[in-house]
């Protein structure tokens, strides 16, 4: 696990305001969003929003005011390049900050987010949003700063699902989040572009999914530049979480000829450029393509949905604070075996193909296994695990990871029907 776990994710947003003491906006006013085709506002400094609270404190001067413990969370050892790390996140920020106090631009750091966010940190954010006066946020880090930035919005916007709890699965929100800038700082969430959010319900003990087309961003800034500094183990995890979400996707019973195409050509670049941006964290092409293939995959995932990967990955997260993209790379090679048994197994070629197998002549059962051990080939050359027992699983949890896996809101999307039971075997088998 060391390998992976040492990077502190970049877990912090920006909360800032650009104007002073306004009324809140009408909601009302909001056009409706199609669940499959999410309108996305541009945001601008000429066009600003606020919630009710913005009234109650308005801001007269800028300036900067830090929330939270700013902790990260962590499953590994301290090592060497801990340091490297946090001292390339803070200039980052610096960065960032630097830019907002040169324009004179208000705004206050929150930074109680960590791997895998929990309701707390959602519920602490909206507090600390409130109490701020600020219009929009900026969330700068991985996928868990931004579903963190994304659970705020919504909730600030939405008051009735205050508890976070009620967010799970597709939630009824009426408004749409809070104006939000994503800048992501690694290769495979695309939560900066995705209708989908993660935070850990820790009394239940399990992540609930959150599907809302009301969450999306209304601006993201994908720079490959933010993610040089990135340590090979990151790397290689968010990596395969994009292809977890590309092969996911095109097999899906949902998927169809648009999808086909962003998972596709997702693949190829990942399958192209992965192992270089691995090997060499300055090479600037195959960072490029990872923030490109990363972002398509999501474009992908986001209208078709997922499938068991997923809901087996997520159990992990809220059972032990795995990394997301460590779980989904370990499982992906067993469940893409157990899902070749499905009206998907045609697919399997193309997938394959798109890895860089020369696939000609192949019979369809050929195609399978092709694909199959080229995702290996793929995972073993960038230092993958390849058991659970390897990143701290364990075997006495595993019923209970079955229950969960099964229950989670990705497993409908599965191109095979399944069980507990037969999430338990996978499990076992990947044990």
């Amino acid at each position: 696990m060391a390998g992976f776990c040492f990077w502190l994710v970049i877990l912090i947003f920006i909360i800032f305001s650009v104007r002073k003491g306004r009324k809140s906006s009408n909601h009302s006013e909001q056009p409706p969003v199609h669940p499959q085709r999410p309108e996305r506002k541009s945001a601008s400094p000429h066009r600003s929003y606020s919630s009710q609270s913005h009234a109650e404190k308005p801001r007269t001067s800028a300036g900067r005011k830090n929330y939270g413990s700013g902790k990260s969370s962590t499953v590994a050892k301290t090592t060497g390049n801990e340091r490297k790390n946090k001292e390339a996140r803070k200039q980052r920020e610096a960065d960032l900050q630097a830019v907002f106090d040169e324009n004179q631009i208000p705004y206050e750091l929150y930074s109680d987010v960590k791997a895998n966010p929990t309701i707390a940190n959602v519920q602490n954010g909206v507090a600390a949003y409130k109490a701020s006066g600020a219009d929009f946020i900026v969330a700068l880090g991985g996928g868990s700063s931004i579903d963190t930035a994304k659970g705020i919005g919504i909730v600030v916007n939405n008051p009735d699902f205050a508890d976070v709890k009620s967010l799970e699965g597709v939630a009824d929100t009426k408004h749409k989040a809070v104006p939000t800038f994503a800048l992501p700082t690694t290769a495979g969430t695309a939560a900066e572009v995705t209708i989908n959010y993660v935070i850990i319900d820790e009394d239940a003990r399990k992540k609930m999914v959150c599907v809302d087309p009301n969450d999306i961003p209304a601006v993201a800034i994908v720079d490959p530049e933010l993610m040089y500094s990135m340590p090979k183990g990151l790397t290689a995890a968010t990596g395969m979480d994009a292809l977890t979400h590309a092969i996911e996707s095109y097999i899906t019973p949902g998927a169809w000829a648009m999808s086909d195409m962003f998972e596709l050509k997702a693949i190829e670049m990942i399958a192209q450029n992965l192992k270089a941006a691995v090997d060499n964290g300055k090479d600037t092409v195959a960072r490029e393509a990872m923030s490109q293939a990363q972002y398509i995959a999501g474009m992908g995932f986001s209208n078709v949905g997922l499938g068991i990967v997923h809901s087996m990955a997520h159990p992990l997260g809220a059972f032990y604070d795995t990394p997301h993209g460590v779980a989904n790379a370990l499982l992906l090679p067993y469940v893409m075996e157990y899902n070749a048994e499905s009206p998907a197994a045609p697919k399997y070629i193309h997938i394959a193909k798109a890895m860089g197998v020369n696939t000609d002549g192949m019979t369809e059962a050929e195609g399978v296994k092709a694909a199959i051990e080229a995702v290996k080939a793929l995972s073993l050359s960038i230092g993958i695990p390849q058991k659970l027992h390897e990143i701290n699983v364990k075997e006495e949890d595993i019923p209970a990871l079955a229950v969960a896996a099964f229950n989670d809101v990705c497993t409908g999307g599965n191109p095979r029907p399944t069980s507990v039971a037969e999430i338990e075997v996978l499990y076992r088998k990947a044990f």
